[in-house]
């Protein structure tokens, strides 16, 4: 069973910067990707940015150039660089990894962390 575990978070203003991370109980190597998704009210959830194995990484077309993703593979860890912050990028953010196997598909989610933009 993968187990993510999110830090970060918070209330911050417009234009300022914040970083998430998730450490991961399971090696990169083991994942087909790991990345963040993002909920706001009333909104479904939707991909921010994840790197996926092999294949470099991807990103919404609303946070391109504002947000980074990167990994450390000794930590076990992926975070998330937020910088200039919109009061649209309030939203529970979610660390996602999934693995394939056997032509399944297994989706893990850490439990989510709040990210408040204030204008």
């Amino acid at each position: 069973q993968v187990q993510l575990v999110e830090s970060g978070g918070g209330l911050v203003q417009s234009g300022g910067s914040m970083r998430l991370s998730c450490t991961v109980s399971v090696s990169f190597h083991s994942l087909n990707s790991m990345g963040w998704y993002r909920q706001a009210p009333g909104k479904e959830r939707e991909l921010v940015a994840a790197i996926i194995d092999g294949r470099g990484t991807t990103y919404a077309e609303s946070v391109k150039g504002r947000f980074t993703i990167s990994r450390d593979d000794f930590k076990n860890t992926v975070s998330l660089q937020m910088n200039s912050l919109k009061p649209e990028d309030t939203a529970t953010y979610f660390c996602h990894a999934d693995q394939l196997y056997s032509g399944n598909e297994y989706n893990y989610w850490g439990q989510g962390t709040q990210v408040t933009v204030t204008s």
